[in-house]
């Protein structure tokens, strides 16, 4: 089922996608605005330029994804936004990412409210679930504010270090998250052997990567391995799956068809399609990549 999921001011405390154009992007992230390069975009710009031209900081690339950022004032090292009664830490990086990704808002929902309605109809069932290519966490912080287990796994360790900010600032108790510094596909390899099962998986797989000491992530040849370890991960009756996909030769529908094959031995509902962030004033839809879910209402 094609399913495309949008993201709008209004589902944001504080943020915003003011404009895009010309190979940029505008956004307002908490207090401070910042001008990014999205190659992607070939329209031109809606907002005048001096609306672009009063941006906090901007984003000059040097080489491949890096660079530094231009201020034109003292920016904090860090800063707050606010999704929800949870809270994200913004660290402007120099690989152009603020740590925060918006539009996947629109999932975090989704899983808040499938876990909240297995709690309510399942109250002294506490569901286990686990985040692979987690990142900064804020989907950990999501499901762990239900009340769920959470494992995040990540081969970052500062990505880890942010993703406990975030669980610190949004108030959660430090022991509501399991936190694993590991490869992806290692880990899931020791899960299937140690016979432990997860009531809803999410995973961020990158196109290409590398594990903490070295090992090898090729989307093409590794995430096909990954789906197959993870059909072994998950309980009898799950509650869902959801995969996102960024910079990936693949479309949705293809995404879908691997997710069915997953699932093909559980009841439920699939999905798929693009996530999508709408400008404010030009209602303009800007696509950010792909994603499959799968979900077992109660």
């Amino acid at each position: 089922m094609h399913q495309n999921l949008t993201v709008k001011k209004t589902d944001w405390k504080n943020y915003e996608l003011i404009d895009t154009g010309d190979g940029q992007r505008l956004e307002k992230f908490g207090d401070y605005t910042v001008v990014r390069p999205y190659p992607e975009i070939t329209w031109s710009k809606s907002q005048p330029q001096s609306v672009w031209d009063a941006a906090d900081a901007v984003f000059i690339r040097t080489r491949g994804d890096k660079g530094r950022w231009e201020t034109k004032k003292q920016l904090p090292k860090s800063w707050p936004m606010h999704w929800q009664d949870l809270t994200a830490t913004v660290y402007p990086s120099p690989f152009k990412h603020t740590g925060v990704f918006p539009e996947q808002s629109a999932h975090w929902d989704w899983m808040r409210q499938l876990l909240i309605e297995q709690k309510n109809s399942n109250p002294e069932y506490q569901p286990h679930v686990l985040n692979l290519f987690a990142y900064t966490g804020m989907a950990s912080v999501v499901c762990a504010s239900t009340g769920a287990k959470v494992t995040h796994v990540d081969s970052s360790r500062a990505s880890i270090g942010w993703a406990k900010q975030n669980q610190a600032a949004s108030g959660l108790d430090s022991r509501s998250i399991r936190w694993i510094l590991d490869d992806v596909i290692k880990f899931v390899s020791r899960e299937v052997k140690r016979g432990v099962t997860y009531d809803g998986i999410i995973m961020d797989p990158p196109v290409y990567g590398h594990g903490i000491t070295g090992e090898i992530w090729d989307f093409k040849s590794s995430f096909p391995e990954l789906l197959h370890l993870c059909r072994q991960i998950l309980v009898e009756d799950p509650l869902f799956v959801l995969i996102n996909a960024y910079a990936v030769s693949i479309s949705s529908e293809d995404l879908e068809e691997r997710l069915q094959k997953l699932m093909k031995n559980h009841t439920g509902t699939i999905s798929s399609g693009e996530l999508s962030l709408e400008e404010t004033e030009s209602k303009r839809l800007l696509s950010t990549g792909i994603f499959a879910r799968f979900e077992n209402k109660v």
